[in-house]
């Protein structure tokens, strides 16, 4: 028996068209791009070599009698990373159900509560942790501030976006047999989203651990104090040993993270 096979759709000619156009656009954007920032590339290989060859290999050279400062200024990172997260993820709570359109059945409410989500997402961690040390003084708590603001805004997203998506049969079944809003929330709504809610958190911690890392150089603890210090006084060998914590720490806090969130979900 011969196979038949069903006849090549021909591509149209605007089709063609429109991708030509696109490809176009994007090179003459990144064209305009690069030259636009004016880079010296003579100069900056110049300078990529010589750091190469003056800087890596100390890099590669750990000053392990630091280990003992770097070691407490990262536990002070994850000091902070934990405590915003946490924070976070208590006040996205009641911003995810605020724009939730299910959960208020309110245009008005559902829309006010997006444009609060996407107004605290418009300021990035590091902006926050400048505005905060100014407010509260260079110190972690500044830390903690800045991270729990920054990630109130996507974890209240996503929050929103599991609220929309739970089963409404539940608890239009639970509204339909007397059930008030009370015991709604506790037994239909609630069992339904905590798995994601804690998977949520968890991995937005991940993220916060990174992001703290750099918070220091504003003044807003953590490890970071360090990296601003090491790079003042050229000690490339203690950065190396920072830069090697780091990585240690937050690969270990990704295993753990995603082994804990594949078990929840």
């Amino acid at each position: 028996m011969e196979l038949v096979l069903p006849p090549k759709k021909k591509k149209s000619g605007w089709k063609t068209v429109k991708n030509w156009g696109i490809f176009l656009f994007l090179t003459v954007m990144y064209i305009w791009t690069f030259t636009g920032i004016d880079i010296d590339w003579g100069r900056a290989f110049d300078r990529m070599v010589n750091n190469f060859q003056r800087v890596i290999p100390k890099l590669f050279n750990p000053e392990w009698t630091s280990l003992g400062k770097v070691w407490t200024a990262m536990v002070e990172t994850l000091y902070i990373a934990f405590a915003g997260s946490l924070m976070a993820a208590i006040i996205a709570i009641p911003l995810g159900f605020l724009a939730a359109q299910n959960m208020t059945k309110s245009k008005v409410l559902t829309t006010f509560g997006k444009w609060i989500l996407s107004g605290i997402r418009a300021f990035p961690d590091l902006i926050l942790a400048i505005l905060f040390v100014v407010a509260v003084g260079p110190n972690p708590f500044a830390g903690v501030l800045a991270i729990a603001i920054g990630s109130t805004g996507m974890l209240g997203k996503l929050y929103s976006e599991v609220l929309e998506s739970i089963d409404m049969n539940i608890v239009e079944a639970m509204e339909a047999s007397g059930a008030n809003k009370v015991q709604i929330l506790f037994h239909g709504v609630i069992p339904q989203i905590i798995p994601e809610f804690l998977s949520y958190a968890i991995y937005r911690f991940e993220i916060d651990v990174r992001a703290s890392t750099i918070l220091g150089i504003v003044g807003a603890g953590g490890i970071g104090t360090l990296i601003q210090f090491a790079q003042m006084n050229r000690n490339w060998e203690e950065m190396g040993l920072i830069l090697l914590v780091i990585i240690v720490v937050v690969t270990i806090i990704d295993f753990l993270s995603a082994s804990i969130r594949k078990r929840i979900v």
